[in-house]
């Protein structure tokens, strides 16, 4: 027995004896490296803030939208037999349009002042005998073509009405690639249709308008348009009119990706002559032009890819007056950067006969700023 608790006896004491010199060695790596064991502490319930949400858009387009539906008509028109046989834009509006009625077709407008005046592309009202337009909310009325501008494809109409719903007026300049807009219209015969999209590309031509003092610098965007969306509101995610609906890039007749507007900045200006005068008072600079790209450049032996070169001068022209010459390359009209030729044309034609132009030209490699004084043709 006592045998028995010697053996205890002394386990017991080599056990002590053990743990102590455990205690003395991790206490001696303790001081040694304090980082080694320093273990981070973070709290593990989630906070609300940290759970994953989807993220609120900042906007939507319903006030967009509500704003803008008001502003767009509808518009039918009674065409002459074989009026519009010759446009480059007749799938939009013709007797030959699924859409329309024998011998018409329909289209989009945008209320321009509360007294009845409504812009339109002009291949929507050329050639019509009747036009006749319906309001957003129902209202029909008998219009009359007040005046039109096939190089442009803008018209204006005027309806007999007071106390219309009109739009705010965005500034197109300052438009950005990205931004969302909206296509408001009445396509396939389908009122009052409101598409979304972003501008893809500015100043684009598509060489549809023939003729070379048509002005064609459209808005691109990826919204969906279709045939009867020809003269509606193309409007900015505030309801803003940014331009208007024109044309698709298609093989079908039918929306395919790509639509394009007219900005608003030019519409304005055409239109605005059109109500007081009966059409556009243009003016010209009175030049032959290309635009300049790479193998120009080294043709000419400068060091850029972007801009306008004058080729040759009308006689008495507005550019002959002011002082430019062939081969000056234009890269900038009144602070704007001229890019390619649809920039140019489009700031051309938003002056008016007698406005002073500050025209930029690249001349034997230094800038020269000319001020030209616009003339009619």
């Amino acid at each position: 027995m006592s045998q028995w608790w010697k053996m205890i006896s002394a386990g017991l004491i080599g056990g002590a004896i053990s743990l102590a010199g455990a205690y003395v060695i991790n206490s001696n790596n303790f001081d040694a490296s304090p980082a080694a064991t320093e273990i981070p502490v973070r709290q593990v319930n989630l906070q609300p803030s940290a759970v994953a949400t989807l993220a609120a858009p900042t906007f939507d387009f319903k006030a967009a939208a509500l704003r803008a539906t008001p502003s767009v008509v509808h518009i039918s028109a009674t065409t002459r037999s074989g009026g519009n046989d010759n446009s480059p834009l007749r799938f939009f509006f013709d007797e030959d349009s699924p859409f329309g009625g024998p011998g018409g077709g329909t289209g989009s407008g945008v209320i321009y002042s509360a007294d009845g005046y409504i812009i339109t592309n002009n291949h929507v009202v050329k050639n019509a005998e009747t036009v006749t337009v319906t309001l957003n909310d129902n209202r029909k009325f008998t219009a009359e073509v007040v005046g039109t501008d096939e190089k442009v494809d803008l018209a204006v109409i005027k309806i007999e009405a007071t106390n219309l719903p009109t739009l705010d007026v965005a500034d197109s300049d300052q438009a950005e690639i990205g931004e969302w807009v909206l296509a408001v219209g009445n396509p396939l015969d389908l009122t009052s249709t409101v598409t979304a999209g972003i501008i893809s590309a500015k100043g684009r031509s598509l060489e549809l308008i023939p003729g070379r003092d048509a002005i064609e610098s459209f808005l691109q965007t990826d919204a969906a348009v279709n045939p009867g969306n020809s003269g509606g509101a193309l409007v900015d995610a505030e309801g803003r009119l940014l331009g208007i609906n024109t044309a698709i890039a298609t093989r079908t007749g039918m929306f395919q990706g790509y639509s394009f507007a007219i900005p608003v900045n030019l519409v304005t200006r055409i239109a605005d002559d059109i109500i007081e005068f009966g059409s556009f008072q243009r003016a010209f600079l009175g030049v032959s032009i290309y635009p300049l790209d790479a193998d120009a450049a080294t043709e000419l032996g400068v060091d850029i890819n972007q801009g306008v070169v004058i080729d040759e001068l009308v006689d008495g022209g507005s550019a002959q007056y002011a002082g430019l010459l062939p081969r000056d390359i234009i890269v900038k009209v009144d602070e704007r950067p001229i890019r390619d030729v649809p920039e140019l044309t489009e700031m051309v034609g938003r002056s008016k006969v007698g406005d002073v132009l500050q025209i930029t030209v690249l001349r034997k490699g230094e800038q020269v700023e000319l001020p030209v004084r616009m003339r009619a043709q």
